[in-house]
């Protein structure tokens, strides 16, 4: 059977969801996207769909700051193995909601799960211990710590982290050999290790985004949550981040990135998740995405290619009119006060 998602503007019958079409479809040395795109691949395009294999599943989470609702997600399940984009216009709640899921905030209402454990309350390193792992917009890395310092900073249950183990390099030295190698492996595959000893701050904001990348690989994570991988990022090393994006899903982890370059959304993701207001307004393979009316109003205003019928074109010009009129009675007041004061002067 092929890959290739449902057809435009059609549904599955139902049997997806259970994933019987996905085991039938599999076939012995099918890839991860391959395999990604078959378990996605007869489920209908609707709002909290259900997943054949969810590695993360969330339940009415909600945050509000103040009066404002900045995440109200009813139910959303992610796909384990594939590549989930998330995508809105800014202020939509993507980060937030990144925020949310790996412990940097804590919701109102709700819950969510990873591999069916409760994340509520954990903090953002003990969500990290068990596999989910993010970067950020904004790059983390320690500018003061060299490359490969970084690097060695993402390996976990290091054996010399207490203070009198410290004291005994006979307990740690081995263990801190292995996480160089594999750390001076990791900066090779992302062509940084020329840079090892260089101060991360010296790095070019796309280098930064490899480096948080590759460090947050170093403790071998289930889950990869990357926020605008791409933002800032020099054209010369897009396609770089993408491979890699696409070579995380190739080792069988979970990625999650939020996006807002349609062409890369197209390009990498197995299915996409949008986001308008804080809620979760449409879900569905990438080609359906576009032609989804809710997705175009939230990114581009309701009825924003309809032509003007004549009733509304005739309000525009009244309503321009009026604004002329009252710019020009208003210039005409300042100009008289002015007058008014300069005789006064005089």
């Amino acid at each position: 059977m092929p890959a290739d998602p449902t057809p435009h503007g059609a549904t599955a019958s139902g049997a997806g969801a259970s994933g019987a079409g996905a085991s039938a479809a599999w076939k012995s040395g099918d890839t991860p996207q391959r395999l990604a795109q078959i378990a996605l691949r007869d489920l209908p395009w609707e709002i909290g769909v259900a997943k054949p294999d969810p590695a993360i599943v969330v339940d009415g989470v909600s945050r509000t700051f103040g009066g404002l609702t900045a995440v109200a997600v009813d139910h959303l399940e992610i796909q384990r193995g594939g590549i989930t984009g998330l995508i809105g216009p800014n202020g939509a709640g993507k980060t937030t909601l990144f925020n949310l899921l790996t412990g940097f905030d804590q919701p109102d209402t709700g819950t969510w799960s990873f591999n069916g454990k409760s994340l509520g309350k954990l903090a953002p390193h003990k969500v990290a211990r068990l596999g989910v792992v993010r970067t950020f917009q904004l790059t983390k890395a320690l500018s003061r710590l060299t490359v490969l310092q970084n690097m060695l900073l993402g390996a976990q249950d290091q054996k010399g982290e207490g203070f009198f183990r410290a004291l005994v390099p006979g307990i740690w030295r081995a263990q801190e050999r292995e996480n160089t190698e594999k750390a001076m492996e990791l900066l090779r595959r992302f062509k940084l290790d020329a840079k090892k000893d260089d101060f991360a701050g010296t790095l070019s904001g796309g280098q930064r985004k490899l480096l948080e990348m590759a460090r947050a690989l170093m403790s071998d994570p289930e889950v990869v949550m990357l926020d605008e991988p791409m933002a800032g990022v020099n054209p010369a090393l897009t396609q770089s981040l993408l491979g890699h994006v696409k070579d995380l899903r190739e080792q069988g982890m979970t990625v999650i990135f939020v996006e807002h370059d349609m062409d890369v959304v197209r390009d990498i993701s197995d299915w996409v998740v949008v986001m308008a207001a804080g809620k979760v307004i449409a879900e569905g393979p990438p080609e359906s995405i576009s032609q989804n009316q809710a997705v175009v109003d939230a990114y581009l205003g309701a009825h924003h290619d309809a032509p003007l019928t004549v009733e509304e074109e005739d309000q525009v010009l009244a309503e321009a009119e009026q604004s002329i009129a009252r710019s020009e009675g208003h210039a005409d007041v300042l100009d008289s006060d002015r007058a008014t004061r300069g005789d006064t002067k005089r």
